[in-house]
């Protein structure tokens, strides 16, 4: 795992959306197909802008996956995640083949579904963050490290539920949905390149939490610390703690 500090929140998404460029235009090259997972959430907003302006991918050639959904949540309602990718990614690139999580179906048949879909061939990329409470997807702690189902029903902390509010997805604390459909830990590891974008101070104590200490299902995202080929990408805020840290370790 590799960790790259920033001094802005756009800089670091300028880099990581270069990377991802790269890693997508990568694997077109050698395979002729990307296949990517998508993260959401207000902390990828210029990550996904940034991506999406570039004029250099074959959107064409690329297979998108989604992280998660909230249990219950349609696509039109604005906490969608699967609104948020149409939105944001989808409509903006022109991506033809994805596979976007209905939160309004039965959970156990919309984890079957795509959970089939993403067994038929290894990831290339994902794209992931880093929650206030350390999580990973929705994997909210103590996260599940063992299962091998690509996809799983999971429930939603008190801690990452307030994110949500506080995000402003959601008007109050009791609209926010208890259940997510969430891709699982080992699913995310099987993939062959993570790039996780973690700005913001909000994120600083996670991201001490996660990758200044022992990799643990507590904090979820440290599972990262045991993928070969991860980029970490931190701006100033979101990296005051582990910084600080950091700097006690080598005194």
């Amino acid at each position: 795992m590799i960790i790259r500090t920033f001094p802005s929140k756009t800089e670091l998404a300028e880099a990581a959306a270069n990377d991802a460029v790269s890693a997508i235009r990568g694997a077109i090259d050698a395979r002729g197909e990307a296949r990517i997972i998508a993260a959401t959430g207000a902390s990828q907003f210029e990550f996904l802008d940034a991506l999406t302006s570039s004029r250099e991918v074959d959107w064409g050639r690329v297979e998108m996956f989604h992280l998660d959904e909230y249990v219950g949540v349609s696509e039109k309602e604005p906490a969608s995640f699967c609104r948020y990718l149409q939105e944001r990614l989808i409509d903006k690139t022109g991506i033809k083949k994805y596979h976007l999580i209905d939160g309004t179906q039965p959970p156990e048949r919309v984890v079957q579904r795509v959970g089939a879909e993403i067994r038929k061939a290894p990831i290339d990329i994902a794209f992931v963050g880093v929650g206030e409470n350390g999580h990973l997807a929705f994997n909210d702690p103590p996260a599940d490290f063992e299962t091998e189902e690509p996809y799983i029903v999971v429930n939603l902390d008190d801690a990452c539920r307030r994110q949500q509010l506080g995000e402003g997805w959601f008007a109050t604390l009791d609209d926010v949905p208890r259940q997510a459909i969430s891709m699982s830990i080992q699913q995310i590891m099987k993939s062959r390149q993570i790039l996780c974008v973690a700005p913001d101070s909000r994120k600083a104590k996670a991201v001490a939490e996660c990758f200044g200490g022992h990799v643990s299902p507590n904090a979820p995202a440290s599972i990262l610390q045991e993928h070969p080929n991860t980029i970490v990408y931190l701006d100033r805020a979101s990296a005051a703690l582990l910084e600080q840290l950091t700097a006690s370790s080598q005194r």
